[in-house]
């Protein structure tokens, strides 16, 4: 399974509310993502330019609600991102560098970009342990529901 697969079956396995003010904080951190995206490409954007907020629920109450039950699961489960793993994870993406010791030194260099792969490392340790502990069930199924035709005929 992918992590995005393991991540979505999480979703899938929990009933949770998610707090009002937390997904209008994750809707404007998205907004504000998107303007510096547009940004970039070049068009004139400002803070004043209107995003809906509409545009943006369904991304904040996934990334919300995994933000949620990671936060649980790493505390249940001890799941913190080592020290350790977090420098195998620099030493890798560091290899590939002509100079790998700059790369680390950039990493070490500040606590946001090390946050980064801190998470990356979460992430790893979680979809890890969410496998170790999943079971699977086999289901049969017709190839019309495999497909996803009876859902999109529904629709």
């Amino acid at each position: 399974r992918t992590k995005d697969q393991v991540m979505q079956a999480l979703i899938d396995a929990t009933v949770l509310d998610v707090p009002k003010a937390m997904m209008e904080q994750e809707i404007q951190v998205l907004q504000e993502m998107a303007r510096n995206r547009f940004s970039a490409y070049g068009m004139p954007v400002n803070n004043d330019t209107p995003l809906p907020a509409e545009v943006f629920e369904a991304q904040a109450q996934r990334r919300v609600t995994l933000g949620l039950i990671l936060g649980e699961l790493v505390k249940a489960n001890g799941l913190h991102a080592r020290p350790e793993q977090v420098r195998a994870l620099v030493d890798q993406q560091a290899q590939s560098y002509e100079k790998p010791e700059e790369l680390v030194k950039w990493y070490y260099g500040s606590p946001e970009r090390l946050r980064e792969l801190e998470s990356v490392v979460l992430e790893e340790n979680v979809v890890e342990w969410a496998l170790g502990v999943a079971k699977a069930q086999e289901k049969a199924i017709t190839f019309d529901e495999l497909m996803g035709y009876n859902e999109r005929a529904s629709k």
